[in-house]
Parts: structure tokens; sequence; C-alpha cells
């Protein structure tokens, strides 16, 4: 297999990086992104997603042309390639519905270039059908190719986790699928060559589709729970964790936290299913409800705090509050669809002055995206409210205990430090 393979990654992100560098150890492999600072400087070993093993990727840029990763924004770079992986981004738009352009523009990119007997699959989170339904009438109509007899279709899902350096890309079962039987064999045995922890073939591309699509949602309707915990025992003036922290004794608890719920996937990907079902004519209410639940958190942390300044010095324009952590989760510079952003938003339009300090996120990204300028450690000043957004290890070092004393109220909505320490958590 490795000799018959030219294997073109399209998005070299958090999942497409890290898969072209193994595949690379065993196939000819060429790296494909549109963006042309993004490529140079993956060539200079530098990678802002920190997703990358850097040492791999060094090992496999020495490309001796049976295999190895060559980098590449030229299109004419992987018309040879008889494979293509696309990991390109499926976000959604200011109303909340599938942005399937970057995938959609990806296939027709990839049609241009098509020949017989090549394969395209699709690891970017959808909906169940959107492969067949939407990106394969886009190869046909500009490539004037035949699907499943002129070229052939898979989906694999990415279960990439960012920041986690234990559950990595190899580590982590990859469900498979192809467009007829012979195909999502030959899709399966790929990844299998590459993924220690083994593959599950699906037997359809819309049921793997659906697999990821519930994975996600799932985890989204129980943290959605537990966050409405959180909103009815502040009203009973009742700690969440000690709640659960009772409720854990029993074997069969499922013991999720409450918190913001953002990131890549989770704050997305219930939102391609409902659509998709509203479209068959069904509107989801659990996993729409969950949403609902999840998107508030921010403007409720939000609010908490203002209350907790007003009751403590009896100001709000022009108090002074420190938000620890940009990131969507912990001891990680991903900042997609974080929901602290909600936070900073909310205590802006009360003319709050807000601090945001994220050792992790890369400031200029931040910045070109939000609009906010990070701040340094040493930058810190008296505040009236410190929030702890993001669970980073680097903040366990902060000096809590002096800025309490200087009059700032805590809020740990992660309940990460010493309880002694804060005056409110989820």
């Amino acid at each position: 297999m490795n000799e018959q393979k030219s294997i073109a990654v399209i998005g070299l992100g958090y999942v497409g990086l890290p898969l072209a560098i193994e595949f690379a150890k065993k196939y000819k492999v060429i790296g494909f992104d549109t963006n042309s600072d993004r490529v140079s400087s993956l060539k200079n070993l530098t990678d802002v997603t920190n997703e990358a093993n850097l040492i791999d990727l060094e090992q496999v840029l020495d490309f001796d042309g049976h295999y190895g990763l060559k980098l590449s924004n030229a299109l004419a770079d992987i018309e040879d390639c008889n494979v293509f992986i696309v990991t390109v981004p499926t976000p959604i738009d200011q109303l909340k519905q599938p942005n399937l352009e970057p995938l959609l523009s990806a296939s027709k990119m990839i049609a241009g270039i098509l020949k017989k007997n090549d394969i395209i699959v699709y690891e970017s989170t959808v909906y169940p059908g959107c492969t067949e339904e939407d990106c394969v009438p886009v190869l046909e109509q500009f490539s004037g190719l035949k699907y499943n007899i002129d070229f052939f279709c898979g989906y694999s899902p990415e279960r990439i986790n960012p920041g986690d350096k234990i559950n990595t890309l190899t580590k982590i079962k990859k469900v498979t699928s192809g467009s007829n039987p012979e195909i999502a064999l030959e899709i399966d045995q790929l990844y299998t060559s590459i993924i220690t922890a083994g593959t599950h073939l699906a037997p359809s591309i819309k049921v793997a589709e659906a697999s990821k699509a519930i994975e996600n949602a799932q985890r989204d309707v129980n943290i959605s729970f537990v966050n409405e915990l959180a909103l009815i025992f502040d009203k009973m003036n009742i700690d969440t964790s000690d709640v659960l922290a009772a409720a854990a004794t029993k074997w069969n608890f499922l013991n999720y936290k409450p918190g913001l719920v953002g990131g890549h996937c989770i704050g997305v990907d219930p939102y391609y299913l409902a659509h998709k079902s509203e479209a068959m004519g069904y509107k989801p209410e659990v996993i729409l409800s969950g949403r609902r639940v999840n998107d508030n958190m921010g403007l409720f942390v939000a609010n908490k705090v203002i209350k907790l300044i007003i009751a403590n010095s009896g100001i709000v324009n022009g108090a002074k509050v420190l938000i620890l952590g940009f990131a969507f989760k912990e001891n990680c510079p991903d900042t997609r669809n974080t929901k602290v952003i909600d936070i900073y938003n909310e205590l802006q339009d009360f003319k709050i002055d807000v601090d945001v300090y994220d050792p992790w996120a890369d400031k200029e990204s931040v910045k070109l995206e939000y609009g906010i300028d990070l701040i340094e450690k040493e930058d810190f000043k008296q505040y009236h409210a410190v929030i702890i957004a993001v669970a980073h290890q680097q903040f366990l070092t902060i000096d809590y205990a002096k800025m309490k004393k200087d009059g700032a109220i805590i809020f740990d909505t992660k309940s990460f430090i010493d309880r002694e320490l804060v005056d409110a958590r989820l």
C-alpha cells in the first residue's frame, strides 16, 4: 500500500497537520494549505496550534521521494496524488447555521485536478448526508467525472482533542467508511496502517457522519444539564461542586462539570445535527435546549460578577475586572468559538474596564479575530473582580490571597483553586 498511495492532506490545522505527519511516516504525503504563512512557519518548524510533534515533523520533512512530507500552497503539487483527505473547518454562521463554504471550496478545488480512481476522504465534521448530498455534486460538476464509477469517497470523522498529549491521533480509535464496500475496506486499511488504537468500519458514509455528530451532541447535552443545575443551585445558595461530589458516590452517576462550552466541536456540531433534523421536518427539542443553556453561561457568569461587584463596592461603571484565560479549554492555545468572549462583551456593555490574560493564546490571533489585546502577568493591577475562566496550570501560581486583600472578588468558573480563596464558583 505504501508504494501505491500518494496522499494530499487538505488543510494543515489542528486536524490536518498531525494526520499529515503520521501518514508521512509510511507514505508520500503533500500537506496543502492555502495560507502561505502557515506553510512557511511549518517549514521553519513553528506550529502555533502546538499540536504537532516537532521532532516528528522535522524527520518527515526529510522527503526522499518514497515517503515523507512536502508542505505546499501550490495546487500543482497535489495534482498527482490519488488520495485526498479534507480537513478544513466547518464552522457555523451568526445565525447558528452550518457554513459549508470552506468544505465546498475545497471540493471544487480538488475537482479541478480529480482523476479516474482517485479517492476523496472527508474528515471535517458535518451533518449526516453532507458528503454525498453536498460535496459529491460539486466534485462531479467541476470534474466531469461520475461518483462511484470514476472516483470514490469516504468519511472518517476527526477525533483530535486539542491540547491532549496523551490521547493523540494514533491512540484514538478511528471510524472509517467508504462509498462502496471495496473502497470502504481500502480506506479502512489505509487508516489502520497508522492508527495503533484500531479502526471501526461503519456500514455507510452517512452512519460515520452521524456518529461524529452525536458524540459531541451527547457531551453538550450532559454538560448543559449540570450547567442548568448550577443556575438552579445558585438561586438556592448551594455549591454545585458539593452536590456533584455527593451524587458521584453512586457508581453509575455521570460526573460532568459545569462551565463554558466553546471550541470547534461541542459548541458547534450540535447545530449541524439540528440543521439536518429540521430540514427533514423534525425540530430537536433536547439538543437545542441544551445549546441554549450552554450558550447563556457566559452571560450568567458576567452578570453574577456584576452583582458581586455592586454588593462589594457599590459601583459598576469604571470597575476593573481581570479575566484569566481566553482559550476554549485548559493548557491549549485554541481560541476557536471561545465562550470567554461572552463574558468579556457583557462586562464591557456595563462600561467595565476588562483585562484578559492568557499565556497560551496567540496575541496576534486574538487581536485579529476578537479585537482584544491580551495583557502580560506583569501588567496586573488592582481589580474589583477576577474571573478564572480557564483552568490553565499557570494560574495556580497567581497570588489570589493578595488580590482578595486588595479588594478583588474571585469568581472561579472551573472550581480550580482552593475554595477558601473564592467568593463564588459554578
